[in-house]
C-alpha cells in the first residue's frame, strides 16, 4: 500500500540535499546556519516519526531561533535574461502548460480511479491520504513531463528546487508550524479560557455584540496565527457554539460557513499566512513584500462587514 509517508521521505531527501549543498556554498555568507536549518527540516520529514517528540520540539525551536535572528538566507542564482527566456518560451509554446495542468488533472482522475483500486484484495493507495498522495504523484509526473518538454536533465529540477527554496526562505515552513500551533492551542484549552474571559468582560446576552465578537474575532485570530482552520475551533468553542448556536439558536452550518469566510478575510491581511501572501510576493520578486496584503486588505474589510451585516439580518429572520 502506498502511504503518504513515502512522499514525506522524498521531501526529506530533497531538503537534505538542499541543506548539504547550502553548507558548502561559499557564496552564502551564512551557509552554516542556513544549511543546518534546511538539514533539520529535512530530517524531521525523514525520521520525525521515529524520534522522541521532545527532540522534534528542540529541532523546531532551533529552526525558529535561526529564522528569527536572520541566520537563514539564500544566494542570488544565475538566471537567463528576459530575452533568452522569451525566446525559449516561444520555442516551447503552449506545451509549457502541460506540467502545470498535470497536477490538478491527475488529482481529479486519481481520486476517482484509485479510490477502489486494489491488488489481491489490498488497497493500492491508503484511502486516508488519497488526495494528498495524488497531489504528490501528480507533482512527480509533472516534473517528468517538464524535463521531457524542456529537454533538461533531471538534475536541473534540483537546481530549480534550491533556487525556489532560497527565494522563499524560511517562510516556506510557516504553514506546518502554524498548523502545529493550532493543535497545541486546542490541547491547552485556549477556547475554554477565551470563553471565560469573554463572558467575564462582555454582555453575551446582547446578540449583536456576540455576532461582532465571533466575526471579527475569527479574523483577528487568523491574523495572529495565519490560519483560519486554527482560529475556527477556538472561536467556535468560545463564542460560536455556546452563544450563537445554543443561546441564540442560529443554524450551525450557517455559523460555521460565515465563520470560516471571516477567517479567510484575516488570511488576506496577515504576513503569517506566508503561503498566500509572502511566498507569492517572493516568487513575483516584488520590491514591497507586503504589497499583496496591502492590495487585499480593503476587500477583506468589506467582506468582514458584509458577514457581520448578514448575520445581523439573519438574526431577525431565523
Amino acid at each position: 500500500m502506498i502511504k503518504i509517508n513515502l512522499f514525506y521521505y522524498l521531501i526529506g531527501i530533497v531538503l537534505v540535499i538542499v541543506g548539504s549543498i547550502t553548507l558548502v556554498d561559499k557564496k552564502n555568507s551564512k551557509r552554516f546556519t542556513s544549511g543546518i536549518f534546511w538539514l533539520l527540516y529535512g530530517l524531521l520529514f525523514l525520521v520525525g516519526d521515529l524520534i522522541p517528540s521532545y527532540v522534534v520540539g528542540i529541532a523546531v525551536l532551533i529552526m525558529g531561533l535561526l529564522a528569527g535572528f536572520g541566520k537563514v538566507i539564500g544566494v542570488k542564482h544565475r538566471e537567463f535574461s528576459y530575452n533568452d527566456r522569451l525566446v525559449r518560451a516561444k520555442q516551447i509554446g503552449a506545451k509549457l502548460f502541460i506540467p502545470a495542468l498535470t497536477i490538478p488533472v491527475f488529482v481529479i482522475i486519481g481520486t476517482l480511479v484509485f479510490k477502489n483500486l486494489s491488488i489481491d484484495g489490498k488497497q493500492l493507495i491508503d484511502p486516508k491520504g488519497l488526495t494528498i498522495i495524488c497531489v504528490a504523484l501528480g507533482c512527480v509526473l509533472a516534473t517528468i513531463f517538464a524535463c521531457i518538454i524542456t529537454r533538461e536533465k533531471p538534475q536541473q529540477s534540483m537546481h530549480e528546487m534550491r533556487r525556489l527554496i532560497d527565494t522563499l526562505g524560511w517562510a516556506i515552513v510557516l504553514p506546518q508550524m502554524l498548523a502545529m500551533l493550532g493543535i497545541i492551542f486546542s490541547a491547552c484549552g485556549v477556547d475554554k479560557a477565551l470563553a471565560h474571559v469573554i463572558n467575564d468582560y462582555f454582555n453575551m446576552n446582547w446578540q449583536i455584540l456576540a455576532i461582532g465578537l465571533y466575526i471579527f474575532g475569527m479574523a483577528i485570530f487568523t491574523i495572529i496565527m495565519g490560519n483560519a482552520f486554527v482560529a475556527f475551533p477556538i472561536m467556535m468553542g468560545a463564542v460560536g457554539i455556546p452563544s450563537l448556536i445554543l443561546h441564540f439558536g442560529f443554524n450551525p452550518a450557517l455559523i460555521a460557513a460565515i465563520g470560516m469566510l471571516s477567517g479567510y478575510c484575516g488570511t488576506l491581511m496577515t504576513p503569517m499566512a506566508a503561503n498566500f501572501n509572502i511566498i507569492p510576493a517572493a516568487l513575483l520578486e516584488l520590491k514591497d513584500r507586503n504589497l499583496v496584503i496591502k492590495v487585499q486588505t480593503p476587500s477583506a474589510i468589506m467582506i468582514l462587514c458584509a458577514n457581520f451585516l448578514f448575520l445581523v439580518i439573519m438574526s431577525y429572520i431565523k
